[in-house]
C-alpha cells in the first residue's frame, strides 16, 4: 500500500543511497578500483526508484483525500478537481522539493544509463557529484520540509489550493521548468569531475553540450508557459513583469545560453575551456540560488512559497557548500589549466565569445537588479523598488548589439575569417532589415520597437540565408541543393531555427509595445470602441463551477459591422479560499489578440454596472511561438547523430599527467 510511511521510509532510503552514491564512486575513482566505480549507475538507478516510490506515495495521499498529511491537509480539498490533486503536490513547497530531487533523480540514473561510452573514472565523478547534490535536498526534506509530516486530528476537509494555481498552464509549468534548472545539474557534475581529473578537451565539450541543450530547452519552455500563464490568468494583460522570481528563472537562461555557445569552441577548437567550466558550475549556481530566493522569504513575489526560517538557513548552508565548494576547487584547479588554440579576433571563435560577453552582461544587469532591492533593506533598512523601467533602459541596449552580431556568427569561418565576404553573403539580409524598419516607422511609435523589430527581421532573414548558403541554393541544380541539405548536421539546421525563433519572439515584445487598452465600467449593453472594434457587453450571468461559483460576461466584438467573437470573461469565488480570480477571455488570429477581462460589479441590483478592461495586442502569440520554435532548434540538435553517437574515445594518458586546459 502507498502509504504515507512508505513514502518516507523510500525518501530517507533514496538519502542513504545518495549519500553513498555521493561517496563511493569518488573513492573507487581515486583508487582506480573498477569494482567500486561500477557501484555508481547501480546507486543512481536504486536511489531514482526510492524517490519514485516516495513521490507516488504523495500523489496517492493527495488522489484519495488523505488530510492526515499535512502536506495535503493545507493544500488540496475535497471538492477540487482531480487534475489539480495530482497537480498539486508540487504546487506547494514540500513537494516542489521532492519533486526537485526526483528530477535529480532522474538526470543521474540518466548519465549512468547514457554514459556508457565515457571513461569509466570520469563517468563515476560525474554520478557521484549528482548524487552529493541529491543527498543534500533528500536531507532538507526530511529535516525542514517533510511532504509526509501527519497532523492530528486529520481534518475532515483540506483547506484547497491557491486558485491562481488551478489552472493547467501552471500545473505543468514547475515540472518543465525544474527539469530546465535541475537538467544543468549534469554540466556542473561534469565540471566538478573535470576539475577534479584536471583535464578538459574536446570530448569533454562533446559530451557536455547534448545536456547543456537539453536543460535549455526544458528551462526555455518552463519560462515561456509561466509568462503565458501570466498573460492569461492574471488579467493585467502583460506576459512579464520583472517580478524577481521571474528574473531568477531568467538569469540561469542566460548563462546557459551562454554556455551552450562555449561549448561549441570547446568541442570544435579546444578554446575557452576554464571559461566554459566555471559557465557550468555558474549557470547551476544561479539555478540552487533561485530555489533559495523563492523559498527563504527574501523575496517578494506572486510565486514566492510560503517562507520559513529553518527552510531559508538550511538552503543558505547548501548553497554554500555546493556554490562555494565548487568554486573553490575551481580556483584550486584553475592554474593548473592551461588556454586553449588561438584564434583571431574576427572568426566563429570571436562571435561566440562576444556572444558570451553579452550575455554574462545581460546577467549581470538582471541579477543587480533583482537582487539590489533585498540588500538595501538588509543593509540599510531602506525599501526600494527596480522595475519595468530598469530593466527595460539596461538590457535593451546590450540586446541590440547582441541580434545584430546573431546574424554574422554563423556565417564566420573558425580561426580566422574575413569580415568583407560574410556581409557580401548576407546583403539580402541587411535589404530586408532595411526595408522592415521603413515599413515600421509608418506602423509603429518609438525609436526602440522600430528597431528591434527590424533587428528581428534581419535575424530570421540571416538564419535563413545561413542555411541557403550551405545548400547553395540558386547557385546550383535544385537536387544538387536538396542533395547538400540532407548531408548537413542536424544541428546547422537547429542552429537556424533557434536563431529564427529569437527573432520570432524580438518582434512579438517590439509588437507588444504597441498595445492598446482601457479600462471602463459600463452597465449591460454599453458598447465601447478600441484599436478598430466595437466591444459590446451583452449579457451577465451566474454560474457554478466544480469548487467555485463564477460571475460570466458575454462581449461581443464587432469590426465594421460583423460579429469576430463572443467572449466570455469570468470572476471567480472560491468561498474555501475566500478568494476570487479572473478568468481572461483571449480571441486571437495569431497577428493579434484580444482580450477581455471583467472585474468588479458595482451599483444596485436594479442597475449594475461591470468594470471591463479591453486589450488589443498585437503579435502577442509570437512571444511564446518563437520560444516554441526555440526549444524545436535545441531538440533538432540534440537528434544530430554527432550527438547521439557521443564523443570519441580519450586518449589514454598516464595516470599522474595533466592534459587539461
Amino acid at each position: 500500500m502507498l502509504s504515507p510511511e512508505l513514502g518516507h521510509y523510500a525518501l530517507a532510503l533514496a538519502c542513504i543511497l545518495a549519500s553513498a552514491q555521493g561517496i563511493l564512486p569518488l573513492i573507487g575513482a581515486q583508487r582506480r578500483d573498477r569494482r567500486v566505480m561500477m557501484l555508481a549507475p547501480g546507486l543512481a538507478v536504486g536511489q531514482l526508484l526510492a524517490l519514485l516510490a516516495a513521490f507516488l506515495c504523495l500523489v496517492n495521499a493527495a488522489v484519495t483525500d488523505d488530510f492526515s498529511v499535512q502536506n495535503i491537509a493545507a493544500n488540496s480539498a475535497v471538492s477540487k478537481p482531480l487534475l489539480y490533486k495530482i497537480t498539486g503536490v508540487w504546487g506547494n513547497h514540500e513537494g516542489s522539493i521532492l519533486l526537485w530531487a526526483l528530477i535529480l533523480g532522474i538526470c543521474g540514473a540518466a548519465v549512468a544509463a547514457f554514459g556508457r561510452n565515457l571513461p569509466s573514472a570520469l563517468r563515476a565523478r560525474v554520478i557521484a557529484v549528482l548524487g552529493a547534490v541529491a543527498a543534500g535536498f533528500e536531507l532538507f526534506c526530511l529535516t525542514t520540509s517533510d511532504p509526509f509530516a501527519r497532523v492530528w486530528p486529520a481534518p475532515m476537509d483540506g483547506q484547497g489550493m491557491n486558485p491562481l494555481l488551478q489552472d493547467p498552464g501552471l500545473a505543468f509549468h514547475p515540472p518543465i521548468l525544474y527539469t530546465g534548472y535541475v537538467g544543468f545539474a549534469v554540466p556542473f557534475a561534469f565540471a566538478i569531475a573535470a576539475l577534479i581529473e584536471g583535464r578538459v578537451d574536446a570530448a569533454w565539450g562533446r559530451w557536455v553540450r547534448p545536456w547543456a541543450v537539453a536543460a535549455w530547452c526544458f528551462l526555455t519552455c518552463g519560462i515561456a508557459l509561466g509568462s503565458w500563464w501570466s498573460y492569461y490568468v492574471l488579467g493585467w494583460g502583460g506576459y512579464w513583469f520583472w517580478d524577481p522570481v521571474e528574473n531568477a528563472s531568467l538569469i540561469p537562461w542566460l548563462t546557459g545560453t551562454a554556455l551552450i555557445h562555449s561549448a561549441i569552441v570547446v568541442e570544435k577548437r579546444e578554446s575557452l575551456k576554464i571559461w566554459t567550466v566555471l559557465l557550468a558550475i555558474a549557470t547551476f549556481s544561479f539555478s540552487l540560488s533561485g530555489t533559495f530566493l523563492v523559498r527563504s522569504g527574501i523575496l517578494n513575489s506572486v510565486h514566492a512559497f510560503a517562507n520559513d526560517p529553518a527552510r531559508g538557513i538550511f538552503i543558505l548552508g547548501l548553497l554554500a557548500v555546493v556554490i562555494g565548494g565548487s568554486l573553490a576547487l575551481f580556483a584550486y584547479r584553475a592554474p593548473t589549466l592551461t588556454a586553449g588554440g588561438l584564434f583571431a579576433p574576427i572568426s566563429r571563435e570571436g562571435a561566440l565569445v562576444l556572444n558570451n560577453i553579452l550575455l554574462c552582461s545581460l546577467c549581470a544587469v538582471v541579477l543587480t537588479g533583482t537582487m539590489y532591492p533585498p540588500f538595501m533593506s538588509l543593509l540599510f533598512d531602506r525599501t526600494i523598488s527596480v522595475g519595468k523601467p530598469f530593466f527595460d533602459a539596461t538590457t535593451i541596449p546590450l540586446a541590440i548589439p547582441l541580434f545584430i552580431f546573431m546574424g554574422f556568427g554563423p556565417m564566420l569561418p573558425w580561426k580566422r575569417a574575413q569580415l568583407w565576404p560574410v556581409l557580401q553573403r548576407l546583403w539580402i539580409a541587411a535589404l530586408l532589415a532595411g526595408v522592415a524598419f521603413a515599413v515600421f516607422t509608418f506602423g509603429m511609435s518609438g525609436i526602440l520597437p522600430i528597431l528591434c523589430s527590424a533587428l528581428a527581421v534581419w535575424v530570421i532573414a540571416a538564419s535563413v540565408l545561413d542555411i541557403t548558403e550551405r545548400m547553395r541554393l540558386f547557385r546550383m541544380p535544385l537536387s544538387g541543393s536538396l542533395q547538400r541539405a540532407r548531408m548537413l548536421p542536424r544541428s546547422i539546421f537547429g542552429t537556424a531555427i533557434a536563431h529564427a525563433g529569437v527573432g520570432v519572439t524580438i518582434l512579438g515584445l517590439a509588437a507588444m509595445s504597441q498595445a492598446q487598452h482601457k479600462i471602463v465600467e459600463v452597465p449591460v449593453g454599453t458598447t465601447e470602441h478600441l484599436a478598430g472594434y466595437d466591444w459590446t457587453l451583452t449579457n451577465v450571468t451566474q454560474e457554478p463551477g466544480p469548487n467555485y461559483s463564477a460571475m460570466v460576461a458575454t462581449l461581443e466584438v464587432r469590426h465594421n459591422g460583423k460579429i469576430v467573437t463572443i467572449m466570455h470573461p469570468s470572476k471567480r469565488s472560491f468561498n474555501s479560499q475566500n478568494q476570487t480570480t479572473t478568468e481572461v477571455s483571449i480571441h486571437t488570429n495569431l497577428l493579434a489578440d484580444l482580450y477581455g477581462v471583467l472585474g468588479d460589479k458595482h451599483g444596485t441590483d436594479a442597475a449594475p454596472t461591470y468594470v471591463l478592461r479591453l486589450h488589443y495586442n498585437p503579435l502577442a502569440p509570437w512571444m511564446w511561438l518563437g520560444a516554441l520554435i526555440m526549444a524545436i532548434g535545441g531538440v533538432l540538435s540534440l537528434s544530430d547523430r554527432r550527438m547521439r553517437v557521443g564523443a570519441p574515445r580519450r586518449a589514454k594518458t598516464s595516470p599522474n599527467t595533466v592534459t587539461a586546459a
